[in-house]
């Protein structure tokens, strides 16, 4: 061992600090959305997304439920916040000051639940329960922040806010939703003419019309800015 070259002992170093979780076969690890650097998630898709889920209930096939776990950077802790519930499909989190968002589908009692998790206390509390009826189908059903919104988008142009207020908003099929900033909401569009280009188009949550237009893109970063990318 005195004679190991420095790459070895690099390796051994590299070994050495390896942690090693054990989460039921679950390898898709993700930073959880909307400005964290301290939280990852795990979730597994054995029936696919809400979306997928649905359509096998409707088949009348039993919705085997995915598992969710959160990950804290960097002391590896790991945390079920919900029980896997045949049944029941479990949607991406989304993280804001301190607390991490989760939704639920529970096909059977037709609900959607809304979850909080305290990231300080370790404490899941339900925020809302809504029925499944509020929406036409689960395609594009999210949570989203600044303040915590959940939204369904087709593919036809319109964006549905369910909660915590109702509204359809009708845009470009190419609009795609991805931030909300109380009364502004931010969707990204791409064009072919002929070169492909984006921009950033931001509504405004009463009217529905467009109040900013911005060439390039925005990625939330995680601590929360908004980096403009043009």
């Amino acid at each position: 061992m005195q004679h190991l070259s420095e790459a070895t002992k690099g390796l051994f170093s590299i070994i050495k600090v390896m942690k090693e979780f054990d989460l039921n076969g679950i390898t898709y690890l993700r930073p959880v959305r909307e400005g964290t650097d301290e939280w990852y998630y795990c979730l597994d898709y054995p029936d696919g997304d809400l979306y997928e889920a649905e359509e096998l209930h409707d088949l009348g096939k039993t919705v085997k439920g995915n598992d969710l776990f959160l990950i804290h950077y960097p002391d590896g802790e790991v945390i079920r916040p919900i029980e896997k519930e045949d049944g029941t499909a479990i949607g991406e989190p989304v993280y804001h000051d301190g607390m991490i968002s989760i939704l639920t589908v529970d096909f059977v009692k037709e609900l959607i639940r809304i979850y909080g998790f305290d990231c300080d206390k370790r404490i899941l509390k339900e925020r809302a329960v809504l029925p499944l009826s509020d929406v036409k189908d689960c395609y594009n059903l999210r949570l989203f922040e600044h303040p915590l919104t959940l939204t369904r988008q087709d593919n036809h142009g319109n964006l549905d806010i369910v909660w915590p207020l109702k509204k359809t908003i009708s845009t470009d099929p190419k609009e795609s939703f991805f931030y909300r900033e109380d009364s502004r909401l931010y969707f990204n569009i791409w064009y072919e003419d002929p070169d492909y280009r984006e921009e950033t188009i931001v509504r405004d949550i009463t009217t529905g019309e467009i109040i900013e237009r911005m060439s390039g893109d925005i990625h939330i970063m995680p601590n929360g800015e908004l980096w403009h990318l043009k």
